[in-house]
């Protein structure tokens, strides 16, 4: 298998650990359905069901981008962070895990994962 292929730099991890998201002492997602994205050369992300999030708390963003191992990003926003979080609606096949689930940017947002 080639080192450019999705199976060689992304694996998804399914896990049942309650999953936080806090901008300060708001509380942006609460999950126990997370799946947790490890890809090469980047820290693990944290992939919640839309239906796990407040989405009144995040506005849309302009903002699309696209990675050739997942697809295309949408953005969100919560007032002091531009494009905090992302979403794959409609991701590459090796990636339909994290359709339609949100991950977020955890330098600027506190995201809490309970231990094992």
């Amino acid at each position: 298998m080639s080192a450019d292929t999705t199976q060689d730099r992304i694996s998804l991890h399914p896990h049942a650990r309650r999953v936080r998201v806090w901008d300060g002492d708001t509380l942006i997602a609460d999950s126990t359905r997370a799946v947790e994205l490890r890809e090469r050369g980047y820290p693990p992300r944290q992939y919640l069901p839309e239906s796990d999030v407040h989405m009144a708390h995040l506005v849309h963003s302009a903002n699309v981008t696209h990675c050739p191992f997942k697809g295309d990003a949408i953005y969100f926003s919560v007032t002091a962070h531009p494009d905090i979080a992302w979403q794959y609606a409609d991701p590459v096949a090796d990636m339909a895990a994290i359709a339609d689930r949100l991950a977020f940017d955890d330098r600027a947002l506190d995201v809490r994962v309970e231990k094992a």
